[in-house]
């Protein structure tokens, strides 16, 4: 039994809970982090010393692996249960996934972050309007970038849907999903149609059609 520590209102656990439904594994998610607490109990920093979500823990005695950061968790699911299906095995497209699940990673997050926490997580009285702006002009930028990206190919790493979507997808579902009285979004009709398939995938279930909080 695969194990997921994390809330599901996390961008962080819903990549990870929605590869595990798309490789159709069975698990048991355990609520953790923000309103539930748990991750500073000195149980789960013994395997996650960072006292952050989410957290896995898979399989038993010498074949038991503990991992946290959401897409290593990603990453090591796919290239286990995929057969190379999510994971590719030929190296020119395994590390053309690995690349935007990277950009995904340190670049798209780290610039719609502020967005999100201003308009979604702050009391209106509490926003700041230059950390707003500065996140949605740097945000609208990438977002481009990936429609020019889409415009060529289906998904995020060529031709099929790989685990690159997972990540980038969790990103776009926040974005996309911005409250409309205080965001109205250009149109980007790549990732759009990009982001529809997504949404007709089963393993999306109880993740992507789920509201930001």
């Amino acid at each position: 039994m695969l194990n997921i520590w994390g809330r599901i209102s996390s961008i962080n656990v819903r990549k990870v809970v929605w590869c595990a439904q798309e490789l159709g594994l069975d698990f048991q998610r355990t609520e953790a982090g923000g309103k539930f607490g748990v991750v500073q109990t000195p149980e789960y920093l013994a395997l996650n010393p960072n006292a952050m979500v989410p957290t896995i823990d898979d399989g038993e005695g010498a074949e038991r692996v503990t991992l946290w950061e959401s897409n290593v968790i990603v990453r090591y699911l796919c290239a286990k249960h995929s057969h190379g299906n999510f994971y590719p095995s030929e190296l020119p497209a395994r590390f053309d996934a690995e690349r935007w699940m990277d950009w995904q990673q340190t670049t798209l997050n780290r610039t719609s972050r502020d967005a999100f926490i201003q308009w979604v997580r702050t009391p209106p009285s509490e926003r700041q309007s230059a950390l707003i702006e500065a996140s949605v002009r740097d945000s609208e930028a990438l977002f481009s970038m990936l429609d020019a990206h889409l415009a060529s190919q289906p998904y995020m790493a060529g031709q099929r849907f790989t685990m690159a979507d997972i990540p980038v997808g969790c990103e776009a579902h926040r974005w996309f999903n911005l409250p409309a009285a205080e965001y109205r979004r250009p149109n980007w009709p790549n990732v759009e149609r990009w982001y529809s398939e997504l949404l007709s995938r089963p393993g999306t279930r109880g993740v992507l059609d789920l509201p930001l909080e």
